[in-house]
Parts: C-alpha cells; sequence; structure tokens
C-alpha cells in the first residue's frame, strides 16, 4: 500500500496550525495527495474542478462571501446602522422577532439559502440590531454588543433549524422517515412535516420570548447607568 499520499492530511495539519487561509492549505493537500498518488497534474485539476462544481452549497458560500464582502467595503453596515436609526418605532425586539418569523416561514416553504449568517446576520441584521440598541442605550458595551451578535445569529439559526423540518422535500425530513424506517415505523413525509409544526411554533415563541427579555435587560442597564 501506498502511504506517501497521506501526506496531504499532513499539510493540512500545518497549514491550519500556522492558521493559513483554509482554502489555498485543502488545495495544496489536494495536489500532494493526488501527485503522489501517481496522478497526472491534469488529472488532478479536473478531480478538483469535477468536485468544486458538485459541491452546490461550497459554490454558494464562495460565490456569496466577496459579493457580501465588497459591499461591507462599501459601508454596508453603515448605512443599515443609519438606516435603523431613522425608524423610531422600530425596537430591537421587533427587528429580530420579525427577522425570526420571516426565516422560519421561508424554511418552511424549502427556501433556506435566501438568507443565513452571512448574507444577512453579518451585513444586516447585526448592525440594525446594534443601532436599535444604542437608541436605548447610547453607552452600548463591548459586551453587550457581541451578546447581540449572538442573539442575532441564534435567531437565524432557531428560524431555519426548526423551520426547514416543516417542508417536505428537504433532507432532514427524508432522514427522519429512513431513520424511522429502519426501526420498523412507517411514517410518510407530510406527516412528519405535521408533527414538527408544534415544534417550529414553539420555538418561534421560546425564542421571541429570550429576544424580549434580552432587550429587556438592556433597558434595564441603561437605566442603571
Amino acid at each position: 500500500m501506498n502511504y506517501w499520499p497521506l501526506l496531504g492530511v499532513a499539510v493540512i495539519i500545518v497549514g491550519f496550525a500556522l492558521r493559513l487561509n483554509a482554502v489555498p492549505v485543502v488545495a495544496c493537500a489536494a495536489l500532494v495527495s493526488g501527485l503522489l498518488a501517481g496522478l497526472p497534474l491534469p488529472d488532478v485539476l479536473a478531480l478538483l474542478g469535477r468536485s468544486f462544481v458538485s459541491s452546490r452549497m461550497l459554490l454558494l458560500f464562495v460565490l456569496t462571501l466577496p459579493a457580501i464582502g465588497l459591499l461591507e467595503h462599501a459601508g454596508l453596515r453603515e448605512h443599515a446602522q443609519q438606516w435603523m436609526g431613522r425608524l423610531r418605532g422600530l425596537t430591537l425586539a421587533r427587528l429580530l422577532i420579525g427577522y425570526l418569523l420571516l426565516r422560519e416561514g421561508l424554511a418552511m416553504l424549502g427556501l433556506t439559502g435566501v438568507a443565513g449568517p452571512a448574507q444577512t446576520v453579518r451585513p444586516l441584521l447585526a448592525p440594525m440590531g446594534e443601532a436599535a440598541a444604542e437608541k436605548m442605550d447610547p453607552g452600548l458595551s463591548d459586551a453587550d454588543r457581541d451578546a447581540l451578535r449572538a442573539v442575532a445569529a441564534a435567531t437565524d439559526n432557531i428560524g431555519r433549524f426548526f423551520g426547514e423540518d416543516v417542508f417536505v422535500a428537504l433532507g432532514a425530513v427524508l432522514l427522519i422517515q429512513s431513520f424511522y424506517a429502519q426501526h420498523g415505523i412507517d411514517l410518510t413525509p407530510l406527516s412528519i412535516a405535521l408533527w414538527a409544526l408544534p415544534t417550529a411554533i414553539a420555538a418561534l415563541v421560546i425564542q421571541s420570548v429570550r429576544i424580549w427579555l434580552f432587550q429587556r435587560r438592556l433597558v434595564r442597564h441603561a437605566g442603571g447607568d
């Protein structure tokens, strides 16, 4: 057996230990493993290309992140904060709960890739939430900002996680169906989705309460200051 291709694993370990960019590290590891396995360079590059194109989610992130980076460089976060500052009736709780309702509703329709941490939370939702919190507490501390960003990210995650199980054609529902089928329980995707609906509603209510309590804590903190 040829153990030399396993040096690609060593390349990944060294690259991550040195905190290098993950994309070129993985690409170099693939080249090292392929060449040491005896594959010609054109075949290795063709294999990398086919793997990249077949990974649609990876392709989506690769195309999305540079676009979001350019928008942030052009001042997207600052414009979102300014726009939020002009909406006096939109509080932090209303903003996050409204986003939670939208995110969960889209996930129930199978549109899980419309929003997300990279597309909406970092460039839009978190800056708008900070602007809404600053209207309650102009001296918002760094710790409160970090907690607010965490709440915004959790809101996105909860909305997608509990909403996607209501969509019958999603892989998670089919995984649940296959798990029960292995244990002799016959369930249809529609029945699984219907039973997931009360859980999704409960998650919406619980996270909404947590958001309201977080805003209340910020208001109390501002009053104490």
